[in-house]
């Protein structure tokens, strides 16, 4: 619900603060006075697309705040959850506006972009006149409109989720289908490179491990003579024997030393052990270099056949056993790529049944409330002094998608005898604005929304007048209605009223707007009545229209 509304230097509004209440809300005042304006202001802060100057002249800036009560299950919070910004049982939306054109926008003190501010707008607040764009006039709402009449939240829900499966089981298939054409296209290709990658059966860091043997087998030859070199000198007759004598020559005269050659001897024997284990892996090494002439050839030939392999098909060597694995799965597509394709095809038929029953239910719902909203229209279209006008709910065939396999369409026929046709054709000015009040009466259900309508009363007069705003007066028990009229009978409706009205001072001109005690409604809705001259009998028909 709106709460307050504040505005400063927004065009002919110096200073306005507005505190609205519950129920219906009613502005009124001459024409000219600026009615127009205020709603300009609301829709600014809203972020609704509007006039490009909006400052008030000579001032540095134009500012619009406007705060509104949410309940815990308002949509607006979950907005407000998706845009990172604090939430709340209150909401404050403030627009500043730069003489330049600039404009920035905050929620709740948070910088927020206009779009946020749209989203925000289209949870809060509800505009309609007689151009009204987003109820009768335009068909895209219709389905949207029965289906709220209708009450059919969790039936749409399972029709989006059912259709949403059908369409990824379709891919899925459509997918594989392409697949498997492929596949078929390459078949011998396919089948013969598998067969060379098998029958080389390339193993991962095979390439490496066959450079290094060919690497060392190719040395071989060259270094082994300096190994066994290296061999014989740390040998028995080499270095080792040297040691074993120094050893036993130390050992032999190390009692006699007093002790001083036990170090002497404990690191000779280490010497030694050293030089043992040095002689055996050098003896290793020596051994490895020894290598049968073929084994380098066939090493060789192993080493270019992956090689080979993997130019052809212009990769690396280690990538060889990956490509042998996609050729496989290709290969399975072809050959066992029907049993798969079967299998796909009965997800698709499986999921087409599921979302035909969901949709099935669904326009089984909609066909239900089409007759239940066509007469709640007829029961609303009465008092509204349309008793011989038609309303009808249309259903028609349409491709099957996420909402269902139906278009709805809103027709109307005014006078007895005449052809229905599309509302927003059929319908005058007044009549439309009158199928939309009895519409929105009909879909009334306390949604959080406040509605506002701006002379949805023009053109009518009298009776007609006064169950308008006996209509808006039911409408509003379930939320907030702000109406702007000029008709006295919507006004005497009215939980609260507001007057607009226009000054010129030292040649400027200023629109302001203020609250009315209950004796100055009596002369407001008098004025309405009566026009410049207020009689004292406009004042007492504005008094019985207040009691009325």
């Amino acid at each position: 619900m709106l709460r307050d509304l504040s505005v400063r230097d927004i065009l002919l509004i110096e200073v306005l603060d507005l505190e609205f209440g519950s129920g219906l809300n009613v502005l009124t005042g001459e024409t000219g006075a600026g009615k127009s304006i205020l709603l300009d202001c609301l829709g600014f802060v809203l972020g609704w697309r509007g006039r490009a100057e909006v400052v008030r002249a000579g001032a540095s800036e134009g500012t619009v705040t406007a705060i509104f009560d949410l309940s815990p299950d308002h949509p607006a919070h979950a907005i407000l959850e998706m845009a990172g910004i604090p939430g709340g049982d209150e909401l404050i939306l403030r627009r500043v506006a730069s003489p330049d054109g600039r404009k920035k926008a905050f929620v709740n003190d948070r910088r927020a972009s206009g779009e946020v501010l749209r989203q925000l707008s289209d949870v809060l607040v509800e505009l309609h006149g007689q151009q009204d764009d987003k109820g009768l006039l335009s068909p895209r709402t219709h389905r949207v409109l029965l289906d709220q009449f209708a009450d059919v939240g969790p039936e749409r829900a399972a029709v989006l989720e059912t259709w949403r499966a059908l369409r990824t089981a379709r891919t899925t298939r459509d997918a594989f289908r392409q697949e498997m054409a492929k596949a078929a296209e390459d078949a011998d290709y396919v089948s013969h490179a598998l067969a060379e990658l098998e029958d080389l059966a390339p193993e991962p860091g095979e390439d490496a491990q066959l450079d290094a043997a060919r690497r060392l087998m190719q040395a071989a030859e060259r270094i082994r003579e300096d190994v066994a070199k290296a061999l014989a000198a740390i040998g028995p007759d080499g270095a080792q024997g040297a040691t074993g004598d120094a050893l036993r020559w130390v050992e032999d005269v190390a009692p006699h030393a007093e002790g001083r050659a036990d170090t002497v001897v404990e690191t000779l024997g280490r010497a030694l052990g050293e030089l043992a284990d040095a002689e055996r892996e050098i003896g290793d090494l020596l051994r490895a270099l020894s290598h049968d002439p073929a084994e380098l050839e066939r090493t060789e030939e192993r080493l270019f056949a992956l090689r080979g392999l993997a130019r052809k098909h212009n990769v690396l060597p280690d990538d060889l056993p990956g490509l042998m694995r996609e050729f496989r799965v290709k290969s399975e597509a072809v050959t066992g790529g029907d049993a798969r394709l079967a299998l796909l095809d009965q997800a698709v038929a499986d999921a087409e049944a599921a979302y035909g029953a969901q949709a099935a239910t669904l326009r089984d719902r909609r066909g239900a409330a089409a007759k239940r909203l066509d007469a709640a229209m007829k029961a609303e279209l009465a008092p509204l002094k349309m008793e011989r006008a038609v309303f009808t709910t249309g259903i028609t065939d349409a491709e099957p998608g996420p909402e269902g396999t139906e278009d709805i369409a809103f027709s109307a026929a005014t006078n007895p005898g005449a052809p229905a046709g599309p509302i927003a054709k059929i319908a005058s000015g007044g009549e439309l604005s009158r199928f939309l009040l009895a519409l929105k009466v009909c879909l009334a259900g306390g949604s959080g929304v406040s509605m506002i309508f701006d002379e949805i009363d023009r053109g009518v007069g009298g009776a007609t007048a006064d169950a308008v705003g006996r209509r808006l007066a039911a409408l509003a028990q379930s939320g907030q209605v702000l109406v702007v009229t000029h008709a006295p009978q919507v006004a005497a409706r009215g939980a609260h009223h507001w007057q607009v009205l226009k000054s010129v001072d030292d040649g400027i001109t200023r629109t302001d707007v203020r609250a009315l005690s209950d004796g100055e409604r009596v002369d407001e809705i008098a004025r309405m009545l009566a026009g410049e001259t207020v009689t004292d009998a406009a004042r007492e028909a504005a008094q019985a229209l207040l009691l009325g």
